[in-house]
């Protein structure tokens, strides 16, 4: 597996990419999620599960075909995020 982005943590056999970003509420939270959709459009490439409350979002990005989690996604996700927001 390629190098885990900061942030990031390698879960199961065939790792997956997990990260939960947090928020101080659910406007910030939802501005998230429209920059992450604008973001994935753009690219073709979406996070395989992802869920939220109204302060939080946890993404997990699968293995691709060769067994490899997206750590590119996970770089530019990561990006979208303010440390000003946690």
């Amino acid at each position: 597996m390629a190098e885990i982005p900061q942030g990031w943590e390698s879960r199961g056999r065939e790792p997956t990419l997990f990260r939960r970003f947090r928020f101080d509420g659910y406007s910030q939270t939802r501005d998230f999620l429209d920059a992450l959709a604008a973001l994935t459009e753009a690219h073709g490439v979406h996070p395989q599960n992802i869920n939220f409350g109204s302060n939080y979002i946890n993404i997990t990005l699968d293995p691709d075909t060769a067994g490899q989690a997206d750590t590119s996604l996970a770089l530019r996700i990561s990006a979208l995020y303010s440390p000003a927001e946690s």
